[in-house]
């Protein structure tokens, strides 16, 4: 009787729908990879737990284990831009194989992961969640958007997509940029991103990584003491 091929195990994806999670969904839709989805309530300290810290040190999600991983063996990731590349790396898909390519798109997936990602979070935090209104770091960090939304529009002026064709680099960016306004960042001056961010909003599976939801998330008090206490006032332990 011939041996039937061994059944591969959906990757486990630990994720809250934050711009981070997104990378990962949105990526793992566009690959066409069967994954299972394991809430991390950042607000209730699951990022803390033994279990989750195994498998990301640094206690923050997204992080994947991949059943058949390399070798046939399971392997565990975390870091947002590591992920990407990984998954990359095992389809073959939106990270180029050539290293011209895929330096091109290495710089600005790190450019993301360096500046646009911890720059818009800094400035959401001064702007809408800190209880005392520091003006200085408040136009501080909008001032920096600002820069980088414009560096980013001089980029796209004559590509399409960040690396010329869409690639993991765009994936990182999107959720940031996606909610701009939201975060109180004005694009009308950047013609490039608003362009760049509707093409990329367009397709099924960006939309279908953004769907991804967590009811718990709709339910969290950012006032709450405990949860503030959580997100927003960890030393090491």
């Amino acid at each position: 009787m011939p041996r039937q091929p061994r059944r591969k195990r959906p990757i486990d994806l630990y994720y809250w729908p934050t711009p981070n999670g997104w990378k990962i969904t949105i990526m793992l839709e566009e690959c066409e990879l069967p994954y299972n989805v394991i809430a991390v309530n950042i607000a209730k300290g699951d990022q803390f737990k033994p279990e989750f810290l195994a498998i990301s040190p640094n206690n923050r999600m997204p992080a994947i284990v991949d059943h058949d991983g390399p070798g046939g063996k399971a392997i565990s990731i975390f870091e947002s831009g590591a992920i990407l590349q990984y998954l990359g790396r095992k389809t073959g898909k939106f990270y180029p194989k050539t290293e011209r390519a895929r330096t091109e798109v290495e710089q600005w997936l790190f450019w993301q992961m360096a500046n646009l990602g911890p720059k818009a979070g800094e400035a959401s935090h001064f702007r809408n969640y800190a209880t005392e209104k520091l003006r200085y770091a408040i136009d501080r960090f909008m001032n920096e958007m600002s820069r980088l939304y414009g560096v980013m529009d001089s980029h796209l002026q004559e590509r399409e997509f960040l690396a010329g064709r869409y690639s993991i680099a765009d994936i990182a960016c999107i959720g940031w940029a996606r909610r701009a306004e939201r975060l109180g960042h004005d694009l009308d001056p950047f013609a490039n991103v608003r362009r760049w961010r509707e093409a990329v909003m367009a397709r099924g599976a960006v939309k279908r990584g953004f769907g991804v939801k967590v009811e718990a998330a709709f339910h969290v008090d950012i006032n709450d003491p405990s949860v503030r206490a959580v997100l927003f006032n960890q030393r090491a332990r």
